[in-house]
């Protein structure tokens, strides 16, 4: 993997490693240096030996939500591998570098509620809380009780409960106010045993209809189908499966922008898909606004295109960078601003 390597006393450092293949978007230059902890003990390590060094120290998970500059990372990329479930009774602890599915599959299979709706989402648990995952009418923020980190700042392993976490929608303190600080090593998550499955979202509903009230597993298979059909799962040798999920945001806006909103769609105001924000907003579709500004699925000629699945999905369909990715977010931005009047934001991390 890397070219050269140091041995510390738990973990070893090594050197110019490439980092594409550690995201699901496949691209990215090199790491400078590269640790994989599989303990606390090697995170506090291996963040001492940054500090020490004046290097940049960035964690990484299950790169599922990531990109990485063509230049990579002039830094230390902490790959958080400490795996393990522990059961009490309603709670789970488990390792920051457990699979995110595996774990929901587990939960579903011995009847626990709370993450059905999450199935099929690629990556690991420790990376759930920073983005605040969300799908299908749950997320993650509404079963996490509280989490274990390395607190960059005090150097030292703290416990964080779920109301210091600042849950948003898609957003937390750990990829807002206090980006960089927190280093998720290990999540503990409370679900509600024989709990009833939500089925808050159209999608599911129509998969059920008519039918008495599905089992968990029934509906974290719909989801996964679902996702699968839209090209949210990842297949191998497929690039049109090649992503990094959801690219933008559904944005929030005042809901006094509906009317022009949907004058510049040529629909009436009650058709444009809409969830109430509370507080005078709403929080739009944004695949909506993507294919009615003329971004469909498909969309794209070059090594970067809307997925053919899923209008939210930029893909890689063999030798992308960074700057074709950019390209392609720019240029949708800009048309999406220019018909509606709405600005995406980005949803991936951007490293580098």
């Amino acid at each position: 993997m890397g070219n050269d390597s140091v041995t510390l006393k738990n973990v070893t450092v090594l050197e110019k490693v490439p980092l594409a293949e550690f995201t699901t978007f496949g691209i990215g230059g090199p790491a400078r240096y590269f640790v994989e902890a599989k303990s606390e003990a090697d995170v506090a390590e291996a963040v001492g030996w940054a500090a020490q060094r004046g290097v940049r120290l960035y964690p990484l998970g299950g790169g599922s939500n990531l990109l990485i500059l063509d230049e990579g990372f002039d830094g230390l990329i902490l790959k958080v591998g400490i795996l393990g479930v522990k059961q009490d009774g309603e709670a789970f602890d488990v390792g920051a570098g457990e699979d995110w599915d595996a774990f929901v599959e587990r939960t579903v299979d011995n009847e626990f509620a709370g993450m059905e709706c999450l199935a099929g989402i690629p990556g690991s648990v420790g990376g759930t809380p920073v983005q605040n995952v969300g799908a299908y009418g749950q997320e993650v923020a509404q079963t996490i009780a509280s989490l274990r980190a390395f607190d960059t700042r005090a150097g030292e392993m703290v416990e964080l409960h779920r109301w210091d976490c600042g849950f948003r929608y898609r957003e937390s303190i750990f990829n807002t106010t206090e980006r960089g600080r927190y280093i998720v090593t290990g999540v503990r998550f409370e679900l509600a045993k024989h709990g009833a499955p939500t089925l808050s979202y159209a999608d599911l509903q129509k998969r059920f209809v008519g039918q008495s009230t599905p089992s968990l597993k029934e509906v974290a298979d719909a989801v996964r189908d679902i996702r699968r059909v839209k090209g949210m799962v990842i297949e191998q040798g497929n690039p049109d499966t090649r992503s990094a999920g959801s690219f933008f945001k559904n944005p929030v806006v005042d809901v006094g922008l509906l009317p022009s909103i949907a004058g510049a769609a040529c629909v009436a105001v009650d058709a444009v898909p809409q969830w109430d924000a509370g507080f005078g907003k709403t929080k739009l579709a944004a695949a909506w606004l993507l294919e009615r500004a003329g971004f469909v699925k498909g969309y794209g000629s070059g090594p970067v295109r809307i997925s053919s699945r899923h209008t939210l999905a930029l893909t890689n369909r063999g030798g992308a960078t960074f700057a074709d990715v950019l390209g392609m977010q720019d240029e949708i931005v800009t048309g999406v601003e220019r018909k509606f009047g709405v600005r995406l934001e980005r949803e991936p991390v951007v490293l580098g």
